[in-house]
Formats: C-alpha cells, sequence, structure tokens
C-alpha cells in the first residue's frame, strides 16, 4: 500500500486541528483579555531505507541516506501572552492593566485563578468580583454610601463617601507574574491556572518591579488580530486542500496498478 494516503491525512488531520484553533480565535475575537492560540506542528518519525554514511563500496559511503517521511502532527498548542488593544468605556469599575501581570480571583475551590480581564462589579455585600461572581484577589468591599471610586495606577483603590469631601483608600490591587506565561493552562471563562511548566505565581504591587500600571475606565480585549486569523485560515485551508490532493493522486496511482492487464 502507498504510504501516500496515510501520510496526507495526518497532513490533513494536523490542518483540521489548526483551523480549529484559528477558528477559536476567531470566536472569541471580542472577548475581554482573551489571548489567542497559536499551532505549532513537527513532522512523524521517518522509514530509513539507507542509513546516511553506509558503506557503498571499499573505502566509500553514502554521502545521503534514504529517508522517507511519515506526515505531521500537532506539536503544541501555545497561547499567545501579548498585550491586547485597549477599549475605553467611561466604566469606573473598568480596569486595564498596562504591562506585565494577572489579576487574581479566587475560585468557588478556594484556588486562585488568574487573568487579564479587569471588568470588575459589586455584589449585594459590596464585595468587587468578576462576571461570575468571584472574588477579586486580595478581597475589597466598597462601603454602601460611595459617589465615587478610583484605581490609581499602583492598584490603590480609593473611595469618597457621600458627605464627604476627602477620598479614603480601601484596598490594594496585586498582579501576578509568570516566568512562562506560555506555560499557564486556560480553563474557559478568560481564566488560567499555573502548571508545572508556567511556575508559581509571583505576586506583586503594580507600577513597581517590573509589574504593569493600573489602568481606570479601559478594558483590555483580546490581542486576536482579524486580518492574521484571515490569512492564516486561508493557508491552512490551501494546505489541507493540497494533502486532499495527495490522498487523490494516490488513489488514482492505486487505480492504475489494479487495471494493469498482463
Amino acid at each position: 500500500m502507498f504510504r501516500t494516503l496515510w501520510t496526507a491525512a495526518t497532513g490533513m488531520t494536523a490542518q483540521q486541528t489548526n483551523i480549529d484553533t484559528i477558528s477559536n480565535n476567531l470566536a472569541n475575537v471580542n472577548n475581554i483579555g482573551y489571548k489567542k492560540s497559536r499551532a505549532h506542528f513537527e513532522d512523524l518519525i521517518y522509514q530509513e531505507l539507507k542509513p546516511a554514511g553506509a558503506i557503498s563500496a571499499a573505502g566509500m559511503t553514502h554521502p545521503t541516506g534514504i529517508q522517507v517521511g511519515l506526515g505531521s502532527k500537532v506539536a503544541a498548542i501555545e497561547k499567545v501572552h501579548t498585550q491586547g488593544s485597549f477599549q475605553y468605556t467611561g466604566v469606573s469599575l473598568d480596569i486595564a492593566v498596562e504591562g506585565d501581570g494577572y489579576f487574581q480571583f479566587t475560585l468557588p475551590s478556594g484556588e486562585i485563578a488568574y487573568t487579564r480581564n479587569g471588568s470588575l462589579k459589586t455584589d449585594a455585600d459590596g464585595n468587587l468580583v468578576n462576571s461570575n461572581g468571584y472574588y477579586l484577589e486580595p478581597a475589597v468591599t466598597v462601603p454602601d454610601d460611595v459617589t465615587d471610586i478610583a484605581f490609581g495606577e499602583d492598584g490603590t483603590i480609593s473611595v469618597t463617601l457621600a458627605g464627604e469631601e476627602e477620598a479614603q483608600e480601601i484596598g490594594q490591587i496585586e498582579l501576578s507574574r509568570f516566568i512562562n506565561p506560555a506555560g499557564l493552562k486556560a480553563i474557559g471563562k478568560n481564566l488560567f491556572m499555573p502548571t508545572g511548566a508556567s511556575g508559581n505565581a509571583v505576586a506583586g504591587v503594580p507600577s513597581e518591579d517590573g509589574y504593569g500600571s493600573i489602568t481606570q475606565n479601559t478594558l483590555e480585549m483580546s490581542n486576536v488580530s482579524v486580518v492574521d486569523e484571515m490569512v492564516n485560515m486561508i493557508t491552512g485551508q490551501r494546505a489541507y486542500e493540497i494533502n486532499s490532493k495527495a490522498v487523490q493522486t494516490g488513489d488514482e496511482m492505486l487505480q492504475i496498478v489494479n487495471n494493469l492487464k498482463r
């Protein structure tokens, strides 16, 4: 049996995963803090018909061997943690990180998850939470009679109470960094969890020691470029198409063999 059919099939499978990844990026293009994914490929094992350096004659060797590749596969799907575009919203509880660092939220399990989504809300008790009701870490409670809330570039949270002119500080935002953000595990809801590859979270104060600064009334949108994704989709589609042509060609060659007459 020709290798062509199976080899081309691996290429089609790999490109299908590539298109799946691109489709997910496009589906999340307007998600706050979403980080795009990128597929990486590698070739499969080789069938070695003649090793390089094999003896061809007395005192002579083949300078090159004969290796037939058996296709490709997806080696990794990497999250790209570049800065997304900023969108001014005018909402006082919308904040964004300009630079390095992730917001911290406490999951119902008690674990800390990390995100670039700074769309904060207040729950019925005045706690700062995200859209899913997960508490900001460290927790901050906003008093009932607040007339204004301000986030400093250094993460300080100040409020002005009704009948008062002086603002008072009620909390501090902390950011976390990782030595290898690409190793973070996406768990949905624009949240990430650390893994053995990402390293442990290192918390710090915004605008200090390389951590990004906080910008109020603004959200960081996804870092997906629609134009780039469309170009990637077209090239992936063409790669899928050419692999399907290889399958078709292999089938036609088998048909020729089947039609041979003695």
